[in-house]
C-alpha cells in the first residue's frame, strides 16, 4: 500500500513541474523528456533483470549445493542464539538463517552482485514462512532493513571512483563511510524493533552488537595503518577470496554429504532464471517512476529548496551540494552512483562536497529497489512497516554522513 501512494506520488509531482515548466517558463522540451524517459528506463528494468538472470543463475545454484550439503543449516545453528531473537517469527535451526547471514556477508563486503542473488533466496525461504502470502511479516521486513541500511566494510568501488576522479587519498573516505553506515545499520534494527516490539535489552543481543563494533573498530584500525593502494587491493582480494571460498566450502561439504553436485547446481539455478523473469515487471514499475520523478526537475526543486531552507535559518548550506547523491540513493544505485561521480567532477574529489557525496552513497542502500525487486519476486504486495523503517535507516545514515564528514575533512 505504501509503494502504492509513493508510485502515484511520483508521477503526480513530476507532471505538475513538468507543466510548470511548460506553461510558466515555456519549457517546450521538458514531456518529450519525460516521455522519453520512461522508454529508457523501461528498457534499463529489462536489461537490469537480463543481466542479473546469470548472477542469479549461478549463486542460487550455488546456494542450493550448500544447502544439499548442510552448510547452510550449519550457519542456521551457530546464529540460531542471535537471530532468535532479531527474528523471533523463524523456527529455531531453519536453514533461512544461513541464507541470512550470507546475503549479510556479501553486503558487508561490498559484492552487490551476490548480495542480490543471495538475499532473493533468503526471501524465498521467508515466503514459505509467511502466513499471509501477500502481505510482508516481521522477518521479511527485519531482513530487508538490513538490506537497505547497507552496511559496507569495504567500499572498494567508491574508492575506486575516488582514485579515477584524481584524488589525492582516494581512501581517505574508508573510516567516514563505516562509521556512517554502521549508524544507518543499527537505526534501522532499532526502528524496526520498535515497529515490532523486539526487546534488544539482552544479553545475547547486546553482546552480539558489542562483537560486531569491536570488529568494525579492528577494521578501521588494520586499514588505517595501510596507504592507499595497499588498501584498495587488500579490500579486493578479501573480499573476493572470501566468496570463491564459500564456493569451495559449498562444493566440498557437497562431496562429503555424497551430493550430486552438479545436478544440486542446475536445479538452483533453474529457480534464478525463474526469479530473474519474475521481477521485471516490479523494476519497470519502479524504475520509470524515478526516471519520470528525475526527468521533470522534482529532485533539483527539492534540492534547491533545501539550500534555502538551510540558508536561511543561518546554517551552512555547503553540504547541500551533495545531497542530491543522497537524494538519489534510496531511488537508484545507478543515479546515485552517477551523482557521485559528476558532484566529484565539479567540484573535485577532494572538496568537501566531493568528499561527503562519496560517504552518502556508501551510507545507505537503494531502498526502493531493494524493496521492489525483493517483495516483487515472492509476490509481495503490502509492505506494512517496511518503507518506514528502510527511509528512517537511511534518514540516520544521511544525517550521520554529514556529521561525519564535517568531524573529518569540515
Amino acid at each position: 500500500m505504501v509503494l502504492n501512494y509513493i508510485w502515484i506520488a511520483f508521477f503526480l509531482i513530476a507532471f505538475a513541474i513538468a507543466l510548470f515548466r511548460l506553461v510558466v517558463l515555456g519549457d517546450y522540451d521538458v514531456f518529450p523528456a519525460i516521455m522519453s524517459s520512461t522508454f529508457d528506463t523501461s528498457k534499463t528494468a529489462f536489461e537490469i533483470s537480463l543481466g542479473l538472470t546469470g548472477v542469479l543463475s549461478l549463486w542460487m545454484g550455488i546456494m542450493k549445493i550448500g544447502e544439499k550439503g548442510g552448510v547452510v543449516n550449519a550457519l542456521a545453528q551457530a546464529l540460531g542464539p542471535v537471530f532468535k531473537r532479531l527474528f523471533p517469527e523463524i523456527p529455531e535451526g531453519h536453514p533461512v538463517v544461513g541464507n541470512i547471514f550470507m546475503n549479510i556477508s556479501a553486503n558487508m563486503l561490498g559484492l552487490d552482485n551476490a548480495a542480490t542473488p543471495l538475499g532473493l533466496k533468503a526471501m524465498e525461504r521467508l515466503q514459505e514462512l509467511n502466513p499471509k502470502k501477500e502481505t510482508a511479516s516481521n522477518a521479511m521486513i527485519m531482513f530487508l532493513v538490513l538490506n537497505t541500511s547497507g552496511l559496507t566494510l569495504i567500499p572498494v568501488s567508491i574508492m575506486v571512483y575516488r582514485a579515477q576522479q584524481g584524488a589525492a587519498n582516494p581512501t581517505d573516505i574508508f573510516i567516514p563511510i563505516l562509521l556512517a553506515t554502521f549508524v544507518s545499520t543499527l537505526t534501522g534494527i532499532i526502528v524496526t524493533s520498535i515497529f515490532q516490539r523486539i526487546n534488544l535489552f539482552n544479553r545475547t543481543l547486546l553482546l552480539a552488537v558489542g562483537s560486531v563494533s569491536l570488529g568494525v573498530a579492528a577494521v578501521i584500525y588494520g586499514f588505517s595503518t595501510l596507504d592507499s593502494v595497499m588498501m584498495n587491493r587488500i579490500g579486493t582480494t578479501s573480499a573476493n577470496v572470501l566468496l570463491f571460498t564459500f564456493i569451495a566450502v559449498f562444493i566440498v561439504a557437497g562431496m562429503r554429504k555424497r551430493v550430486n553436485v552438479y545436478d544440486a547446481f542446475i536445479e538452483g539455478a533453474k529457480s534464478g532464471f525463474e526469479t530473474a523473469v519474475r521481477i521485471i515487471p516490479y523494476l519497470v514499475a519502479i524504475l520509470v517512476a524515478i526516471g519520470v520523478f528525475r526527468t521533470a526537475g522534482a529532485m533539483d526543486f527539492l534540492v534547491d529548496g533545501m539550500k534555502w531552507i538551510v540558508s536561511g535559518l543561518g546554517f551552512d548550506s555547503e553540504w547541500v551540494g551533495a545531497l542530491p547523491t543522497a537524494l538519489m540513493k534510496p531511488l537508484s544505485g545507478s543515479g546515485a552512483r552517477g551523482l557521485m561521480v559528476d558532484t566529484m567532477a565539479t567540484h573535485g574529489a577532494d572538496s568537501f562536497v566531493g568528499r561527503l557525496s562519496c560517504i552518502f552513497q556508501g551510507s545507505t542502500d537503494t531502498t526502493f529497489y531493494i524493496l521492489a525487486v525483493y517483495f516483487g519476486s515472492v509476490g509481495i504486495r503490502h509492505t506494512r512497516h517496511a518503507v518506514a523503517a528502510g527511509l528512517l535507516a537511511d534518514l540516520a545514515g544521511i544525517v550521520a554522513a554529514i556529521g561525519v564528514c564535517y568531524l573529518f575533512f569540515g
